[in-house]
């Protein structure tokens, strides 16, 4: 929006609404979950909804399910594969299994549909927008619980690039792993929260993976923290 002025006006102070919104893209098979997460997100304007045409442009895919499947898998790794988005899962249920999966299509934040009320459903879109994952404390025990009990495959083509990790990085994967954000991982390492964005995006980039905790449920499964 640009601001006019003449003779005698002043200009006003931006409101929220001439603010950056961040675009989200909703996916949902079910016509009334599709509705649902829609309407509780159009009222906060912070965000800017958009329509099919414009989805794989959006800052922000949101999948909305009852249950992971082959399906929504196949649709995580299409999303997965756009650059220009960041995606969240909103579930019903799900095993440890499925859970694995989703985080391995490059899903970064997770929230239970029976939890999903506006407020959450909000942070959970601004903290994908900030680069941040969002994950349940019980779900991230059960992910820890999983991946730990999974063996090293001999044929990752990742295996060398993740035997290089430094123990800065370790360190700060374990933050990420008790649920920790940027700024509270600066406070317990002592280093600037820029240092700490830095480290984790080099770790993420060196291991070709899709966000934090993708790497912490990749370094798990490797055995490195």
């Amino acid at each position: 929006m640009t601001a006019r002025t003449s003779p005698g006006t002043t200009t006003a102070t931006p409101t929220t609404a001439d603010r950056r919104r961040v675009t989200v893209a909703v996916y949902s098979q079910d016509r009334v979950l599709h509705i649902g997460i829609v309407h509780q997100l159009r009222q906060r304007p912070e965000v800017a909804l958009v329509g099919d045409a414009e989805a794989d442009g959006a800052e922000i895919s949101l999948v909305v399910v009852d249950v992971v499947d082959d399906e929504v898998i196949a649709l995580l790794h299409r999303l997965q594969r756009n650059a220009a988005t960041r995606t969240g899962l909103v579930v019903g249920t799900f095993d440890s299994v499925a859970l694995q999966r989703v985080i391995e299509c490059g899903v970064a934040a997770v929230l239970r549909r029976a939890e999903a009320d506006q407020d959450r459903l909000l942070h959970l879109v601004l903290a994908l927008a900030n680069g941040e994952g969002v994950l349940p404390g019980d779900l991230l025990g059960r992910l820890l619980t999983h991946v730990g009990s999974l063996q090293r495959s001999p044929l990752d083509p990742r295996a060398l690039s993740l035997s290089t990790l430094t123990a800065r990085e370790a360190d700060m994967l374990r933050l990420v792993a008790e649920g920790l954000d940027t700024a509270e991982i600066a406070q317990k390492t002592s280093y600037s929260e820029r240092t700490v964005k830095n480290v984790l995006h080099e770790v993420i980039t060196r291991l070709q993976l899709r966000n934090r905790t993708h790497a912490v449920g990749y370094a798990l499964r490797n055995g490195l923290i």
